[in-house]
């Protein structure tokens, strides 16, 4: 079986010249990457846009990457500043959840959660729609928490928060996600989460 080289391993072997191994890295975390950038931005061309920024300065940077930290952790710190700066750059207005008047209306209200394969899809890609209508903020420590997998303490340090600010932001995040989903699914959403 062959050796899978770590996040550390591919840094050093990049560092001491092999600059095709870095070409790893970025396959191993352009999806999450991508997926943080568009909980900031929304549009999909912004997020790519933003993703490779990201990808090109964490790069140029690698040097100074310090190895007691993980790798993501430190690209995803990378991806929030260069989403912020983005956001800045581009005056983006972001409207908290309450004034947003647009809901999501289900196609059969009648119909049971577990029913078909094709409900569970629709309930899916009503909860990704429903993240990304968060606060940016909201959306980035929800997708940092259940699709990265990072401890609060990961969280932490990549939006530079302390550990228990980010247990009260996920929270709350997940309170504003619920009442969202309320709005969209009424008493359903009590079987969703």
């Amino acid at each position: 079986m062959p050796h899978i080289e770590t996040d550390l391993e591919l840094i050093e072997a990049v560092l001491e010249g092999d600059t095709k191994k870095y070409a790893i890295l970025v396959k191993r975390h352009q999806k999450l990457v991508f997926s943080l950038a568009l909980r900031y931005v929304k549009k999909r061309e912004d997020a790519e846009e933003i993703a490779q920024d990201c990808f090109v300065k964490a790069y140029k940077a690698l040097g100074t990457f310090k190895k007691t930290a993980k790798f993501s952790t430190w690209l995803y710190t990378i991806t929030y500043t260069t989403a912020m700066t983005f956001l800045r750059r581009q005056r983006l207005d972001t409207q908290p959840i309450e004034a947003d008047e647009a809901y999501i209306q289900i196609a059969n209200p009648d119909s049971s959660f577990d029913s078909n394969l094709i409900e569970r899809k629709n309930i899916s890609i009503l909860l990704e729609e429903s993240i990304q209508a968060l606060l940016p903020d909201d959306a980035a420590i929800l997708t940092l928490f259940y699709k990265a997998e990072q401890s609060l303490e990961e969280i932490g340090s990549s939006l530079g928060m302390h550990a228990n600010t980010v247990k009260v932001k996920l929270h709350r995040a997940r309170k504003r996600l619920k009442e969202r989903l309320k709005m969209v699914l009424g008493d359903e959403v009590e079987d969703l989460i």
